[in-house]
């Protein structure tokens, strides 16, 4: 089922009614679905009631994609309609830059994922515990700071690393200049942010 949304989303199908229809008729949602054919308004509970896991599990694919280099996000259009997007072409990413991606993703996913409930008409919740929701919307807080502190203990690695990048070659260069006695050509390095 999630293959079937995440490849819905993928290829601009956003209807659960589409979705079953394309369970049908087109042979990439056949094979995703088994030869089976789910109905819409199951494609549409389940949408409903793992929309959070969805969205994170969707960020996920996406950033595993960008990072295996088979996604490049760039201005993608769509019906006209252009959807901005962040692509680094270096391979190294900042964590800045990381920061903005993944924030980035997630408002597209949300916008996807707003896309197929609005296609598929009102919402009616089946049954909300609002206790459990509340849980579940706290263990993600949690989970989510936990990620921002391995980002941030990242970022300072990657930071140690270039100041000590930095300092080495302004050693050099001062060597340079005392063994020489005149001023080092060339653009003085620049300490890293």
């Amino acid at each position: 089922m999630l293959g079937l949304l995440f490849y819905g989303y993928a290829s601009g199908v956003f209807s659960s009614r589409k979705i079953e229809q394309a369970s049908h008729e087109s042979i990439p949602f056949r094979f995703l679905s088994g030869h089976l054919h789910p109905d819409h308004d199951t494609i549409a509970s389940f949408r409903r009631r793992f929309l959070g896991p969805i969205k994170a599990l969707f960020v996920q694919v996406l950033l595993m994609a960008v990072e295996a280099k088979v996604l490049s996000l760039d201005d993608i259009s769509l019906d006209g309609t252009k959807i901005h997007a962040d692509a680094s072409k270096s391979k190294a990413v900042s964590y800045g830059h990381l920061v903005t991606l993944r924030a980035a993703l997630t408002a597209e996913v949300d916008e996807l994922l707003r896309l197929g409930e609005a296609a598929d008409g009102p919402a009616r919740p089946d049954s909300v515990e609002v206790s459990a929701e509340l849980d579940r919307r706290r263990a993600k807080l949690a989970h989510l700071a936990q990620a921002e502190t391995v980002l941030q203990a990242r970022a300072e690695e990657r930071y140690q690393l270039e100041q000590a990048g930095y300092e080495a070659q302004m050693a050099e260069r001062a060597a340079r200049q005392q063994q020489s006695g005149r001023k080092p050509s060339g653009p003085v390095p620049k300490p890293p942010f």
